[in-house]
């Protein structure tokens, strides 16, 4: 009876410890988020002044400040935290990915590497980059950032803010496929938004397939 009770003890110290552990991550990593996200709508917004006049200057569409790491695995909370714990590893967004129903906001970074998918969603090497007129790759974690990507559907709306112009896309195809299948990033000749991540969503270990969602232009603007 008393290993029974001590047992019992030690289980409920781990249990309110690990909700300790991922309510400090939760908090610190929205922290984060928030600093990258207003350091790029600090550096659209000085852009945008300095390319139009006072009168026909738009100001930046808002976004959201917070990450909801409601759907996120607690290994990649912890990952995504101890990432941005480190000093100087927070590096410039490209742009910011938004999916205004899946109520996601994230900066896309430079490059698909572990450090990067900790911090946000990635620009894959050798795809056009955001703003041209061409496939447009973005790679995110399953168990992160592009969780949310299991509730996309056909029709929804997914914007790309760069510096200089808000991108509207369309999502007019969803397809599951194998690793090899690369040509997903193919340069198209049309302006294309690409997103690549792991599936099944759930899976435990390495995931064996990709799920890949493909956006059309719709339009763009200030």
């Amino acid at each position: 009876m008393k290993r029974l009770a001590l047992f019992e003890r030690v289980a409920w110290g781990v249990g309110l410890l690990l909700i300790a552990v991922f309510t400090i991550a939760r908090l610190q990593g929205a922290v984060s988020s928030r600093l990258e996200i207003a350091r790029f709508q600090a550096a659209r917004t000085a852009y945008q002044e300095a390319a139009q006049s006072a009168t026909s200057a738009r100001a930046p569409v808002p976004v959201s400040t917070g990450v909801d790491f409601t759907l996120w695995s607690e290994s990649r909370i912890r990952a995504y935290q101890e990432n941005h714990d480190e000093e100087g590893r927070q590096p410039q967004a490209l742009a910011l990915l938004e999916i205004p129903r899946l109520g996601l906001t994230v900066p896309v970074l430079e490059g698909t590497d572990e450090l990067t998918l900790n911090q946000g969603v990635g620009h894959v090497e050798g795809t056009a980059l955001p703003g041209e007129c061409d496939n447009v790759g973005i790679a995110g974690h399953r168990d992160g950032f592009f969780r949310v990507l299991k509730d996309v559907t056909d029709g929804d709306t997914i914007e790309l803010l760069t510096l200089w112009e808000t991108l509207s896309y369309a999502v007019e195809d969803i397809r599951i496929v194998e690793p090899e299948a690369v040509q997903v990033l193919a340069p198209t000749g049309t302006p294309v938004l690409t997103l690549v991540t792991c599936y099944p969503f759930y899976y435990v270990g390495n995931a064996p397939e990709r799920y890949v969602v493909r956006a059309r232009l719709m339009s763009e603007g200030y």
